[in-house]
């Protein structure tokens, strides 16, 4: 595919990181030390404003894609609908695909959506999706990331099993999952393990289950103790994210909500908006505000602002207070792994929605969902079969699977089934597959 990205910040240089093996990409950006972070790639780096039509119109014939990813919300709008008018304007040439990051309220108000009116196809919000996947993991102690796929109909879940854990010690086969719900694979040091029956669970495993949404709420007991209290809940940071996600929790009503904001101007604002939250004028850092808030009781602390550097130090200090779970977002991605080596439960970055959306426009027929986990050492895919997938009509055992693959889940209409060697794959089945980077070019061969 031909693809321009507009915008070499962290979004668009990852962006261009995992297409450009693979396809033409150009990279217009206006930053010089972007630009040259970007020249380091095998791509077309051009400085420039990319919404400018006269410059864009000079790249467009022939591209597939045009994904807009500056800081600026009009800027990214700007070019998708400049990219839209200049290509049907011109006969002959294909009808491009557009995606823009926002992060204004007033344009989204979900983490994906189309509004293929303005010239935009699709709208991500990197920091409503971010919002949502924090929200989504604070229902179990011991629960590290979560997603959704199948619209719902399966959830994906990843633990992180303490020294202290009862788990510690016991085979796989001793876990007694439900029937709906598989282990995908275990994350320990720099291997990946797809496990066995028979294989030992040890201290700081990190493991993926897939299942049912339904069979999934009851693994608290499984992998950590169950909360029998509100959920106490500290946000430090009420930005962009931090408002998403005070509004998702304030909807939980086994939740108890505190946020702490150092700008008055904005307590007042988010006073006004969010109900049943309490709003502390304050600084994250602040030991004596910390301990006068009994963070050793909290059950989650957030630390989203605006600062990586911040979040780090707030996360830290809670950890250090008492708290029982941190997670800290990091915009930097080189800054996740450390992170979490410093003893940060949970780092979390708002560019991994921006990216797996691209990317599921560019993999291939059939994928519906994409979500990358343990820092891009693996993913978990959803593919919807088609008539013509060679993996349709034959019984599992049958199809030689790549290694560094597994079958989680096929849902077939209301069904959900964790399949068995002997299931055949039906055309319209959706398929949820967990795979390492490694194995994903083999198993879209079996979805074409």
């Amino acid at each position: 595919m031909k693809i321009i990205i507009i915008g070499a910040g962290e979004v668009g240089y990852h962006i261009a990181k995992a297409l450009s093996p693979k396809n033409d990409v150009i990279i217009i950006e206006k930053a010089e030390e972007a630009l040259k972070r970007a020249d380091e790639l095998d791509v077309l780096a051009i400085e420039g404003n990319g919404a400018n039509a006269e410059l864009l119109s000079r790249f467009l014939q022939d591209t597939d894609l045009l994904v807009a990813v500056t800081g600026l919300d009009e800027v990214n709008i700007v070019a998708c609908m400049t990219a839209k008018l200049v290509t049907r304007s011109k006969p002959g040439w294909k009808d491009i695909k557009t995606i823009a990051r926002v992060s204004n309220p007033d344009y989204i108000d979900s983490p994906v959506t189309s509004r293929a009116q303005v010239g935009v196809d699709l709208m991500i919000c990197p920091e409503l999706a971010l919002a949502s996947e924090v929200a989504e993991i604070l229902s179990s102690p011991s629960a590290i990331n979560a997603e959704m796929f199948a619209e719902g109909k399966v959830r994906m879940t990843e633990f992180a099993i303490s020294p202290e854990s009862k788990l510690v010690g016991k085979q796989m086969q001793d876990l007694r999952l439900a029937d709906c719900c598989i282990v995908s694979a275990v994350f320990r040091d720099h291997e990946i393990i797809i496990p066995h029956g028979s294989d030992v669970i040890k201290a700081n495993d990190h493991m993926v289950v897939v299942g049912k949404p339904e069979a999934m709420e009851s693994l608290s007991s499984v992998f950590g103790s169950e909360i029998h209290h509100k959920n106490r809940v500290l946000i430090i940071g009420c930005g962009i994210v931090g408002f998403y996600l005070a509004k998702l929790i304030g909807k939980e009503e086994n939740a108890d909500l505190k946020i702490i904001e150092q700008k008055k101007s904005r307590c007042i604002e988010v006073a006004e908006t969010l109900e049943g939250a309490l709003i502390l004028n304050g600084d994250g850092t602040d030991l004596n505000l910390l301990r006068e808030e009994n963070i050793e009781n909290m059950d989650v602390v957030i630390a989203v602002t605006d600062s990586d550097e911040k979040n780090l130090l707030c996360a830290l200090l809670a950890k250090q207070l008492g708290a029982k779970k941190v997670i800290a977002r990091a915009d930097r991605s080189d800054y996740l792994p450390l992170f979490e080596m410093v003893g940060i439960d949970m780092a979390v970055s708002p560019r991994e929605a921006t990216v797996n959306e691209v990317l599921k426009l560019t993999m291939g027929r059939g994928i519906q969902t994409l979500t990358t986990i343990e820092g891009e050492r693996a993913e978990i895919i959803e593919y919807t079969a088609s008539e013509s997938s060679k993996i349709v009509g034959r019984p599992l055992n049958k199809v030689k699977f790549p290694r560094g693959a597994l079958i989680n889940m096929v849902v077939r209409g209301k069904e959900t089934v964790v399949p068995r060697g002997d299931f055949v794959i039906e055309n319209q089945d959706r398929v949820v597959i967990f795979s390492m980077s490694s194995a994903i070019p083999e198993i879209e061969k079996f979805f074409r």
